[in-house]
């Protein structure tokens, strides 16, 4: 193996390992790139041509790659997202309304708590669907919904 493909299998090697300390598929994509110009090197491809062949196997890597569902992130509000914020999506009783808000004790401590649009005010459990600064936004339970009583 001639030194200049050694070359092309470290960078690949090199953006590999940057790729599994980032976390994104974009640096993998160049990856293909390296290893598919260290393959033409090994076919005797020159020098100027194996640059050529990175540059569009990792172009098209990195496009096909954005036009996938792992290219493309949708990203919550920090507020509304369960992976930012572990208050969401958890449950709390609130006594009374008093114009769609209301004071409740959830995880020992009063809190500011608001009816989200829409929401009836007669459920026994309500679920944490957004926190705005100490407020917290709140649901009619799914579980409180699908209860069914038999007589």
């Amino acid at each position: 193996m001639a030194p200049g493909g050694l070359v092309w299998w470290i960078g690949a090697g090199v953006l590999v390992v940057l790729e599994l300390i980032s976390g994104t598929f974009y640096l993998l994509m160049i990856a293909l790139g390296c290893v598919a110009a260290a393959i033409a090197q090994l076919a005797g491809v020159t020098a100027d041509l194996q640059f050529a062949i990175a540059a569009v196997v990792a172009l098209a890597a990195v496009l096909l790659l954005r036009r996938s569902r792992f290219g493309r992130r949708t990203r919550k509000e920090a507020s509304k997202n369960p992976d930012v914020n572990l208050d969401i999506g958890q449950t709390l009783s609130v006594p009374a309304w008093h114009e769609r808000r209301a004071r409740a004790n959830y995880r020992g401590a009063a809190w500011d708590v608001e009816l989200a649009a829409g929401e009836p005010e007669d459920a026994q459990l309500y679920e944490i669907a957004e926190m705005r600064g100490s407020c917290l936004v709140v649901v009619a339970s799914r579980q409180a919904k699908t209860k069914v009583t038999v007589a």
